[in-house]
């Protein structure tokens, strides 16, 4: 299949490890010209090395703080330079801290709504004057499987997600008339260090050894494994391609089979 997004500008948010850099792996392969981010110059020249390797071309990539509106308005302006828009646009962001209800201040709480939420909101702003004046856009807002079925331990994540479910939808709406579609996919575990920094804060709060918390969350998945993180890439690179004419406004999840629950 032609996804068409050859020499398209692709911008990945938080793409430095994990997830983001996946996706923007598997964008690479597909011929697009990608932007990745993150706090850390060093880890993302690195991070540029690594998937050079993997897909034979580098992707470009700048320093940014999703949390800090300049930075973000300057990395558009950055992943823009060549092509004069961007394509593409990956929302994404490392996930907030784990804990219960009881575990945080106020401090806290808006922190986590600027990093997962209103993070979001930012970098759409700065993409959207582009996609609308090509007539022409793919937004995708990487989640998490909680917006289905909430996560024991991430009150933070189970709350300002689920805000950006309903920023999808809404946007999907406001924007089909200049051609753009935003989607939300939504993670269920995949080996990334995120999850291993989320067993070992659970086993700490149940005082449990980790490969216990390890063990039994791979039981509740029916396909009895966890996920490549290039496998969460492929499905960014269909929502955001040409491929995908008719979908928008919708949550997808990869998980493997794991959450129950009926949307």
């Amino acid at each position: 299949m032609d996804f068409g997004l050859t020499d398209k500008t692709v911008l990945v948010l938080a793409s430095g490890s994990g997830l983001g850099k996946a996706v923007a792996g598997e964008f690479l392969k597909e011929g697009a010209l990608v932007v990745i981010s993150g706090r850390g110059e060093e880890k993302l020249a690195a991070a540029a090395a690594d998937l050079e390797k993997i897909s034979g071309r580098r992707p470009r990539y700048l320093p940014c703080d999703v949390t800090r509106p300049g930075d973000l308005k300057r990395l558009v302006a950055f992943a823009s330079e060549k092509t004069g828009s961007v394509d593409v646009l990956v929302n994404n962001a490392g996930g907030p801290p784990a804990g219960t209800f009881e575990s945080f201040d106020d401090e806290t709480w808006v922190k986590a709504f600027e990093l997962t939420l209103l993070s979001c909101v930012r970098a759409t702003r700065e993409v959207l004057p582009l996609m609308k004046a090509k007539g022409w856009g793919r937004i995708i807002n990487s989640t998490s499987s909680s917006v289905r079925e909430v996560l024991e331990n991430l009150i933070l994540s189970n709350t300002f997600r689920l805000g950006v479910v309903g920023l999808t939808k809404t946007l999907s709406a406001e924007f089909a008339p200049y051609g753009i579609l935003v989607n939300a996919i939504g993670p269920g575990r995949f080996d990334t260090e995120r999850i291993r920094q989320l067993d070992r804060a659970l086993a700490e709060r149940k005082g449990l050894p980790v490969e216990d918390v390890s063990r039994t969350a791979l039981s509740r998945i029916p396909l009895g494994r966890y996920g490549d993180p290039a496998e969460y890439g492929r499905l960014a690179v269909f929502l955001g391609s040409e491929a995908n004419t008719y979908i928008t406004g919708q949550t997808i999840l990869a998980d493997g089979g794991m959450v129950k629950a009926v949307p």
